[in-house]
C-alpha cells in the first residue's frame, strides 16, 4: 500500500502537469474524485537568518520535501520520513542547516544561504491505512539580501559652480527593489533630503554655492537599510566682485578722502571657495597681501588710486574693484624757483612753482622788478595764479652776473609764509667739443657741451658743406653718416647765453689715424708666448677700435689662443703657446676713423729649439727574480751643453715566454691583445739632471725593450739603440755559508744533548758510560750533578751547499733521553721512536733520530 502511494505521489511530481491553487484550511481534506489537493504558498527569507517552511497544518503520515531550482525542472529530495523516521539527504547541506520541526512536517532552514532560493515541494499522505489523501504542498522561497552598506561615488567631489556633475550610490549586495535617499548636511549641521527614487545615480546640472556641505546616500529594501559615510562636496566658486571698507568713512565727490598723518583701514571682502587671496594695489603697482590694508600715518604720497584684486587659486580666476583715495595735505617743501632763457636768448623768464597741496598756495615774486610780462600776458604763456607765476625780465636790465630772485608761498594750512630763491650767472668754464662713433659705426657723433650757468646756454653746430645743426640748451650733438665728414676742415660749434652779447665757440678738425709698432720682424723660440705692439700716433677724433688680425688674416677677437690688451691709443696681441708652422707669418693691425683708415703689418718667426744632445742606455736590468720592475740607468753626450728639458722612456712588448699569462701584477697595455705594430709606452722624466729611473707593473712572462729619447721643449732628439732587460745576478754563497753554520750547531747541541744523557742514565747504561769516559773517570763522573726536572731539546741538523749543490745528511742512531724531544719547524720528524714500558726507568732505550738540513 505505501509503495503504491508512493507511486502515487511521485507521479504528480512533474509541475508541468498539475494546476495549482492556493488555500489554506485547517483540516486535511479531499474532494470526493479523490483528486490530489494543490496549495500554493510564498515565504520570505533573509540570508543568514532562519525561515519555517510549513507542509500542512498537521503531521501526516508520510511526507517528502524536494526542491527545484530556478530556472530548471528537475525535481530532488530534500528529506523525507515514511514512517520510519526522518531521512534528510545531502542535498540539504547546500540548502543551509536543514531541521525537521518536532511533531510536525514542517522544515527550519538557519542560516539561510542565498542558494535555498527556489520551490520548495511537500509531498503529504494522510490515511494510509484507511483511504489515502495526498497534498501537494508548494512554498515559493525567496531568500532576500539585505542591503550592504552603501558607499558614495561623486563625479568631481570640488565641482565648479555652474558645471555639472554625479553621484552614485554603489551597493555591494541587497536585494530589489531598493530605494535611494540622498541626504545633505550644511556647515551648520542642519540636514536634509536632496533626491530620493529607485535609481542609484542622480545627475546634477548647473552646480553652485548652495550645493556645497556633507552627502551620504541611504539605501533601503524590504529587508533592511543602511547609510552610507559622509562625503564633502566642495563647490569652487568666485570670486565675486570685491567690497571695500573704508574706515574712518568719508566721501567727496572724487571717492574717499582723508586727512594727513590720520590712520586710514581698507578692508577687502570677496565671497570665494577657496577662500581668496587678496592683493592691493596702489596706482597699478602692488603694495600689500592680504584682505586688509593698514596705512598708519596716511601722508599726502599715498593720494590715489587703490585696487583690491582677488584671487581664486584654484580656478585661476580673480575679480578687481578700485576706490579713489585723497589725502588733504598742505604743499609740501618750499616753493620752487627757476629762471630760463626766453626771445631766442635774449631775456629771462623767473619761474615760482609750488605744485601739491589742497588747496592750492598763492605764489608772487618780491622787490621792485622791471617786467615786461606778468602770469605770461605778453607771451601767451598759460599759467595758475596760484601755483604758478612767471615774469620776464629784459637782459639789457640786468647789469650783474650773479643776481638773486626771490618768491614768497603761502598756504592756509601754515601759519607763516615760505620763499625760494634763484639765481643767474653765466657758465663757469668753455665750451667743450668732442668726437665719437656708434657701436655699428653707422653714424658719427659730434658733441658740443657748455655745463653750468643759470639758465642753461644754447648750443649748436656749424661744418663745411652745410652740415650743421639747430640750437639746444647745454648740448646738441651733430650726427653724420659714417664716411661722410670732411677732412682737414673744422666743424664749429657755437654757444649762446642771455647774460651775454657776444657767443662763444668751439671748434673740432677730423684726421684719419696713423699706426706705429715697436718692432716689424719678431722673432721667438717654439712654445713661447710672444707680444706684438701697435698705437696710434697721435690722439685722433674719433678712432675706432685697434684690431689685430693674425697670420691667415682671421680677427683674434674672442679666440683662446690669442690674448688681447688695448686701450683707445694702443693694443698689444699675445700669441700663445708658438708653434713654428702654425704661427709664424704676417700679422696685421688695423685700425679707421669717420675720415678714412690705416693697417701696418708685423711678422712673427717661430724657430724650433735646437736638437738635444744624444742619450744611450747603459743599464736596463730586472730588479727581481720576479721581472715586473726594470732600473734603467742612461748617459748624455756633451754633458758640457745645457738646453734641453727632459727625457722620454719608452718600453715596448716584444713576446711572452710560455707558461704563466695575466699575472696580477700585469700592467693594463701588456694585457691587452698584442695585435698590430708594437706599440712604445712613455713614460714623461721633465728633469734633465736624472739619469736613472725604475719602471714597475710590467708582465713576469713577457720580454721588452726600452729605449730614451732626449727632449729639448718641443724638439725630439735621436731614440737610443732599444735594450732587452738583463737578469739579476743571483749569489748562492751566503745560503751555503748559512745551511753549514746551521748544521754544525745543530750537531753541537746534538752532542752536548748525547753526552747530559749518557752521564744522567749512567747506571742504567754503565757500559756505554764506560766507553766513552772510561773506568777511570768513574770518580769524576760522580761529582757531576744535573737537575732532575730539566728538559733538553733536540736540534736540528742541516745539508750543506757548496757551489749551489747540497749534500744529502747522515743519519745518527741515538739513545732516546728521559725527557721528550722537541724539535723547530725546520726539522725532521723522528722516523722511529719507542717508548719503554711503564714502571721500569732502567730498561735501556733506542732511538732513531733522522735529521735533515734545508737551505734558506
Amino acid at each position: 500500500m505505501v509503495a503504491q502511494l508512493l507511486g502515487l505521489a511521485f507521479l504528480f511530481l512533474p509541475t508541468s502537469l498539475v494546476t495549482f491553487t492556493t488555500y489554506a484550511q485547517p483540516t486535511v481534506e479531499i474532494n470526493q474524485n479523490w483528486e490530489v489537493v494543490y496549495q500554493d504558498t510564498r515565504v520570505y527569507g533573509v540570508v543568514g537568518k532562519a525561515v519555517i517552511l510549513e507542509c500542512g497544518p498537521t503531521l501526516p503520515d508520510m511526507y517528502i520535501w524536494s526542491f527545484t531550482k530556478p530556472g530548471t525542472e528537475a525535481i530532488r529530495a530534500v528529506v523525507y520520513d515514511l514512517g520510519k523516521g526522518t531521512r534528510i539527504q545531502n542535498l540539504a547541506k547546500t540548502l543551509g542547516k536543514l531541521t525537521v520541526i518536532s511533531k510536525s512536517a514542517a522544515v527550519s532552514i538557519e542560516k539561510l544561504p542565498l542558494a535555498a532560493h527556489g520551490l520548495f515541494t511537500c509531498q503529504a499522505f494522510y490515511d494510509i491505512d484507511k483511504e489515502p489523501k495526498v497534498y501537494y504542498y508548494y512554498v515559493h522561497l525567496t531568500v532576500r539580501v539585505p542591503v550592504s552598506k552603501p558607499y558614495l561615488l561623486m563625479s568631481d567631489a570640488s565641482p565648479v559652480e555652474g558645471s555639472t556633475m554625479w553621484m552614485r550610490c554603489n551597493l555591494e549586495n541587497g536585494t530589489g527593489p531598493i530605494q535611494y535617499l540622498w541626504q545633505h548636511e550644511t556647515r551648520s549641521g542642519n540636514i536634509s533630503t536632496f533626491a530620493q527614487g529607485n535609481t542609484s545615480v542622480i545627475n546634477v546640472t548647473d552646480v553652485n554655492r548652495n550645493l556645497t556641505g556633507w552627502y551620504r546616500c541611504v539605501a533601503s529594501n524590504a529587508v533592511n537599510s543602511e547609510s552610507s559615510n559622509r562625503l564633502w562636496l566642495d563647490t569652487i566658486f568666485g570670486p565675486d566682485i570685491p567690497q571695500i571698507d573704508v574706515t574712518p568713512y568719508s566721501i567727496t565727490e572724487r571717492g574717499y578722502s582723508a586727512l594727513e598723518r590720520e590712520t586710514v583701514s581698507l578692508l577687502c571682502q570677496a565671497h570665494s571657495n577657496p577662500a581668496s587671496q587678496y592683493v592691493w594695489f596702489y596706482n597699478n603697482s602692488q603694495v600689500y597681501t592680504g584682505p586688509q590694508f593698514t596705512i598708519t600715518k596716511i601722508l599726502r604720497m599715498h593720494t590715489g588710486d587703490y585696487a583690491c584684486l582677488a584671487q581664486n587659486t584654484y580656478l585661476n580666476t580673480r575679480s578687481k574693484k578700485t576706490i579713489s583715495l585723497t589725502v588733504y595735505y598742505p604743499p609740501d617743501g618750499s616753493p620752487t624757483c627757476s629762471v630760463e632763457p626766453a626771445l631766442n636768448h635774449t631775456s629771462l623768464r623767473l619761474l615760482c612753482s609750488w605744485p601739491g597741496g589742497f588747496p592750492s598756495p598763492s605764489l608772487y615774486w618780491t622787490g621792485d622788478l622791471r617786467q615786461e610780462g606778468r602770469d605770461g600776458a605778453d607771451t601767451g604763456e598759460q599759467t595758475n595764479p596760484l601755483t604758478n607765476t612767471a615774469i620776464l625780465l629784459s637782459t639789457e636790465g640786468l647789469t650783474s652776473n650773479n643776481t638773486l630772485f626771490t618768491c614768497m608761498g603761502t598756504h592756509l594750512a601754515l601759519k607763516q609764509s615760505t620763499q625760494c630763491s634763484t639765481r643767474t650767472y653765466i657758465p663757469p668754464a668753455e665750451p667743450v667739443c668732442f668726437a665719437y662713433v656708434t657701436n655699428n659705426q653707422q653714424y658719427l657723433m659730434l658733441s658740443c657741451s657748455w655745463d653750468g650757468g643759470a639758465p642753461k646756454a644754447l648750443v649748436w653746430w656749424e661744418g663745411p658743406g652745410g652740415q650743421g645743426k639747430g640750437g639746444e640748451e647745454n648740448s646738441n650733438i651733430l650726427i653724420l653718416r659714417y664716411g661722410t665728414a670732411r677732412s682737414g676742415k673744422p666743424y664749429t660749434c657755437h654757444a649762446k647765453h642771455p647774460l651775454l652779447v657776444q657767443t662763444k665757440t668751439c671748434r673740432l678738425t677730423l684726421e684719419a689715424p696713423v699706426l706705429l709698432t715697436q718692432r716689424r720682424v719678431v722673432s721667438v723660440y717654439e712654445g713661447s708666448d710672444v707680444e706684438l705692439s701697435c698705437n696710434l700716433r697721435a690722439n685722433y677724433l674719433p678712432v675706432n677700435d685697434i684690431i689685430w688680425f693674425n697670420n691667415q688674416g682671421v680677427d683674434v677677437q674672442g679666440t683662446s689662443k690669442y690674448t688681447l690688451l688695448r686701450t683707445s691709443a694702443w693694443a698689444n696681441l699675445t700669441v700663445k703657446d708658438t708653434h713654428e708652422i702654425q704661427d709664424s707669418g704676417e700679422y696685421r693691425c688695423s685700425t679707421s676713423n669717420a675720415v678714412g683708415g690705416t693697417e701696418i703689418n708685423v711678422t712673427l718667426v717661430v724657430k724650433r729649439h735646437p736638437m738635444p744632445p744624444n742619450a744611450t742606455l747603459v743599464k736596463v736590468v730586472y730588479i727581481s727574480r720576479q721581472r715586473n720592475e726594470v732600473e734603467l740607468e742612461w748617459q748624455v753626450e756633451n754633458e758640457e751643453e745645457k738646453g734641453w728639458t727632459g727625457f722620454i722612456l719608452e718600453h715596448v712588448w716584444l713576446s711572452e715566454r710560455p707558461g704563466r699569462r695575466g699575472s696580477s701584477n700585469d700592467s693594463k697595455e701588456d694585457t691587452e691583445e698584442r695585435i698590430g705594430p708594437p706599440v712604445w709606452y712613455r713614460n714623461i722624466i721633465q728633469d734633465p739632471e736624472v739619469r736613472s729611473h725604475t719602471i714597475s707593473r710590467l708582465t713576469p712572462t713577457a720580454t721588452y725593450q726600452f729605449r730614451i729619447i732626449p727632449v729639448n721643449h718641443r724638439t725630439l732628439g735621436h731614440p737610443s739603440a732599444a735594450k732587452t732587460p738583463a737578469e739579476p745576478r743571483y749569489n748562492v754563497y751566503p745560503a751555503v755559508i748559512g745551511a753549514a753554520i746551521g748544521g754544525m750547531l745543530f750537531a753541537a747541541i746534538l752532542t752536548a744533548l748525547l753526552l747530559v744523557f749518557i752521564i744522567r742514565n749512567r747506571n742504567n747504561n754503565p757500559r756505554l758510560h764506560d766507553m766513552l769516559f772510561g773506568l777511570q773517570h768513574s770518580q769524576s763522573r760522580e761529582n757531576i750533578n744535573f737537575p732532575e726536572d730539566e728538559v733538553v731539546g733536540g736540534s736540528e741538523g742541516g745539508i750543506e751547499e757548496i757551489g749551489g749543490l747540497a749534500s744529502p745528511g747522515a743519519t745518527m742512531a741515538l739513545p732516546r733521553a728521559s725527557s721528550p724531544l722537541t724539535t723547530s719547524p725546520l726539522s725532521a720528524t723522528p722516523t722511529t721512536s719507542q717508548a719503554p714500558p711503564p714502571g721500569d726507568d732502567n730498561e735501556p732505550v733506542s732511538v732513531t733520530i733522522t735529521v735533515k738540513a734545508t737551505g734558506s
